[in-house]
């Protein structure tokens, strides 16, 4: 495991070296688990070294320079993050989400994740309810509906904190005196508002607030479509209230039954507007405004863990050829 004192190795790594996650995610196996030195060891090396012992090419070298040249910066903001009291949790972190792990394998799972609040919720059961910023009522009160179940069986209930059916989701988990995790499209230290507006759930344990990116790094447009996938990948489990014919609730929705996830959509009524059929003639799976499977009694939350899921062969993953990298950040 990473010790606290190198942090900010990790930070200038993940967020200086402009290498991609898959690259970040490699390396991090190679240093730790295969050659089972520290973050600082590694830093000391030579160039040569570098190059001769981790395989890596121009590109992969002037990231590493980079990163190196942002050390002391990245030790004074992981000095800040700190005493403000928020926590890091790199990739091999025993209290790093599983889940996240799973889902998203080597080549997409963060390296780094910046949080405030209580960090067992990552090792939970979770669903993610998403949809329309602009969703409807009856969209909305499936969002109620479905988070209410999932904070009776203590499941979590992942938001992403837009207006509209993420918000929904948040606030119904709460008010059904359940778990949630607020995944941020910015930076963990620029989310004040948020902070102050949640502070009791937070400190109660209810809540546990999540970030991937720069923790100075302001909301923006490019930082909302890149924190999607991370909502899908800490759920087990994914409902779709509504969705449009293009956004990131659609993007989303279509990139996860390309990695044969499950999703579970909302069956709409024959005057609605929106992209839900679709979604399930791409593979989705139909679902009522309880959640129940259209056209059966069966919960999908009670069936995925029943051994008699009827779901099951639907929803079976394909395998890749990438097993032995994705198993290889499990070893960290």
């Amino acid at each position: 495991m990473i010790e606290k004192k190198e942090i900010p190795y990790i930070i200038a790594l993940t967020h200086s070296s402009k290498l991609r996650i898959e690259q970040i995610n490699t390396l991090l196996v190679k240093i730790l688990h295969e050659q089972k030195i520290s973050l600082e060891e590694f830093f000391a090396l030579s160039e040569n070294q570098w190059k001769r012992e981790y395989a890596l090419d121009e590109k992969g070298l002037t990231g590493i320079r980079t990163a190196k040249s942002e050390l002391p910066n990245s030790s004074f903001l992981a000095e800040d993050l700190f005493s403000q009291g928020y926590e890091v949790l790199p990739l091999n972190s025993p209290e790093y989400s599983k889940t996240l792990k799973d889902n998203l394998k080597a080549k997409s799972s963060p390296p780094i994740l910046y949080v405030r609040g209580n960090k067992q919720i990552l090792q939970e059961d979770s669903i993610a309810i998403v949809g329309s910023r602009d969703a409807s009522d009856i969209s909305l009160k499936f969002t109620d509906n479905i988070a209410k179940m999932a904070s009776e069986k203590y499941k979590v209930v992942v938001s992403g904190f837009a207006k509209g059916v993420d918000k929904q989701a948040l606030d119904s988990a709460l008010k059904y005196k359940g778990h949630s995790i607020i995944v941020l499209p910015q930076g963990i230290m620029t989310f004040d508002s948020g902070m102050k507006k949640y502070y009791s759930q937070i400190t109660e344990g209810d809540v546990l607030v999540l970030s991937t990116f720069f923790p100075n790094a302001p909301w923006s447009v490019p930082l909302a479509m890149g924190r999607n996938p991370y909502i899908y990948g800490l759920a087990k489990n994914i409902y779709v209230a509504e969705s449009g014919n293009e956004g990131g609730t659609w993007s989303g929705v279509v990139d996860g039954l390309k990695k044969g996830r499950m999703i579970f959509v909302r069956k709409p009524e024959q005057n609605e507007s929106n992209a839900n059929n679709k979604l399930i003639e791409q593979g989705a799976v139909p679902v009522d405004m309880m959640g129940n499977l259209v056209s059966t009694t069966v919960d999908p939350m009670i069936a995925e863990t029943s051994g008699t899921d009827p779901l099951k062969e639907k929803g079976k993953k394909k395998k890749t050829g990438t097993e032995n990298n994705d198993s290889q950040i499990n070893l960290l």
